[in-house]
């Protein structure tokens, strides 16, 4: 039984997921939250397996309430929901650790598969999320090619391909390899692959000490 928890200031929105969802054998709604702060300890209180989680609520935003969540209670997945795709909110969330992204407008029979899949581990983006993302690795600041200082990596003798610069910045935007692997559509273990291919050009295997080191080599960074 998959144990639910449904965050949204709109109470059409939060009885409609309700309804969808209590018709489903492997779904119970543990919980239904007005606000972020609602939503948190309802998640403290219920230890449900997901939280559909709205953006913009009060008293607490969801992606506050999310990295709360996935701070003291990383085993539970959080979906956020949201009727736009707005760049901004999808690099604070997938940096903050959501486990993806679950449109309103979806039809319900694809929001309960979105949701068995969330809670199997995997991440998700539907199709315009992943293309906004998509777009912000060449948008957002500091990304692409010359997003790196070329002088301090000449120095360093190091050889990046495009991939790995790709890798290398949602690194230094705090995404785990999952989110990586579904922000490049590549598979974890390939992601994981070219993360050992980085390291070993650096010389270290600690994540920490990589991001360090690859913040470096950005054109703002230190000279």
């Amino acid at each position: 039984m998959h144990r639910i928890v449904i965050a949204d200031d709109q109470r059409l929105l939060r009885d409609g997921l309700q309804m969808i969802l209590q018709l489903e054998d492997d779904m119970e709604v543990v919980h239904t939250a007005e606000n972020g702060l609602e939503a948190y300890e309802a998640v403290r209180t219920h230890r449900p397996d997901i939280v559909l989680m709205d953006i913009k609520m009060p008293v607490m935003d969801g992606i506050e309430s999310m990295k709360r969540i996935k701070r003291d209670f990383p085993k539970t997945a959080v979906l956020m929901l949201t009727t736009f795709a707005e760049d901004k909110f999808i690099v604070d969330a997938m940096a903050g650790g959501a486990d993806g992204f679950l449109l309103k407008d979806m039809h319900a029979d694809r929001v309960v598969s979105v949701i068995r899949d969330a809670v199997k581990g995997e991440t998700i983006l539907p199709a315009n999320i992943a293309a906004k993302l998509a777009a912000r690795l060449t948008a957002f600041s500091p990304v692409g090619a010359d997003a790196f200082d070329e002088q301090k990596i000449s120095k360093q003798g190091l050889v990046l391909t495009e991939r790995e610069r790709k890798i290398i910045l949602l690194m230094l935007e705090n995404y785990t390899n999952r989110q990586i692997a579904a922000a490049l559509f590549m598979s974890e273990g390939t992601v994981r692959n070219y993360i050992s291919v980085i390291y070993n050009k650096i010389g270290t295997n600690d994540r920490a000490a990589a991001i360090a080191y690859l913040k470096e080599l950005m054109l703002d960074g230190p000279g």
